[in-house]
């Protein structure tokens, strides 16, 4: 985020109301006439079972598989107040509807796209690139790595991702998979919902929280064809770098046509290697943003 810079801001009305149901229809069918069949030549069969296509396998033994694992839910519940990028105003909520006056409740929420746990399609900082409507589902659903940078930033707030952190994930694991989704680690998420502690700015108002390298963003990028990055602070890049106004790691990400997702939670949850990552949101047509809905299932 920042002053300055050539991108869009998403301020978003939503109202949802849920209401009671007045009345059904009732379907009626009339049977067909029934030929008569011979006592002694009627013969009774079993039912065929259908049979799937070879090249359409039902994935319900999967599923069933996957219940059995658990899941981590990768988002902050968001509200008004919350920690979020200093240029951007806080949330907004009206009842527009009540259960005493009008029988049901509905609420007209105003908040900027990059709300809460977010995603930020490329279209947020690049004119002409991929907006949320442009994002395939197909990429909603991802392997999951995480690279885990926590003790260095206990150490260093200032601390990024670096290509070496990369390597050395991939040494232990061996190579980062296609169209992964990959996220730091860095324990930020911990300092939620303390916007002071998120930002971690020193006397001077600059602030100090852990950020991706450029270096180690292109290796993914062209090395590893990664799908999308996820990360706990609210910017990609260091905060020293953002105190400065600068933001050369977000723009070379979404710059790549990829997408990120700000502000995910419970990371300390999830396993280095393994997991599988569903990241979904809204469809809004030419989106810059969105609060995202994000969770992991994992080994």
């Amino acid at each position: 985020m920042r002053k300055n810079k050539l991108f869009v801001l998403s301020a978003l009305q939503i109202s949802i109301a849920v209401a009671p149901c007045f009345g059904a229809a009732v379907a009626k069918s009339t049977a067909p006439a029934q030929v008569p069949v011979s006592t002694a030549t009627a013969k009774t069969s079993e039912p065929k079972k259908a049979q799937p296509a070879a090249d359409k396998t039902p994935l319900w033994d999967t599923y069933r598989m996957l219940t059995g694992k658990k899941f981590v839910d990768m988002t902050h519940p968001f509200q008004p107040g919350i920690p979020k990028w200093s240029g951007f105003p806080d949330e907004k909520r009206k009842k527009i509807y009540t259960y005493a006056r009008d029988g049901f409740s509905a609420t007209k929420y105003t908040f900027v796209g990059q709300w809460g746990t977010h995603v930020d399609p490329p279209s947020h900082f690049h004119e002409g690139l991929r907006s949320l409507d442009d994002i395939p589902v197909r990429e909603m659903v991802a392997p999951l790595v995480v690279i885990n940078i926590s003790s260095r930033a206990a150490e260093d707030p200032d601390a990024r991702l670096t290509v070496d952190d990369v390597r050395a994930w991939e040494t232990k694991y061996g190579r980062i998979p296609p169209r992964a989704f990959v996220v730091k680690r860095d324990d930020w998420g911990k300092r939620w919902p303390d916007n002071v502690l998120m930002q971690n700015s020193d006397v001077k108002g600059r602030r100090h929280f852990p950020g991706w390298s450029v270096d180690a963003l292109k290796f993914l990028v062209l090395e590893r064809n990664i799908v999308a990055i996820g990360h706990e602070t609210t910017d990609t890049d260091p905060g020293i770098t953002v105190s400065d106004d600068r933001y050369p790691a977000e723009t070379y990400i979404l710059g790549e046509n990829r997408y990120q997702i700000e502000l995910l939670a419970n990371v300390d949850e999830l396993p280095e290697y393994g997991g599988l990552a569903f990241i979904t949101f809204p469809r809004p047509v030419g989106g810059t943003g969105f609060p995202a809905r994000v969770f992991a299932i994992v080994p």
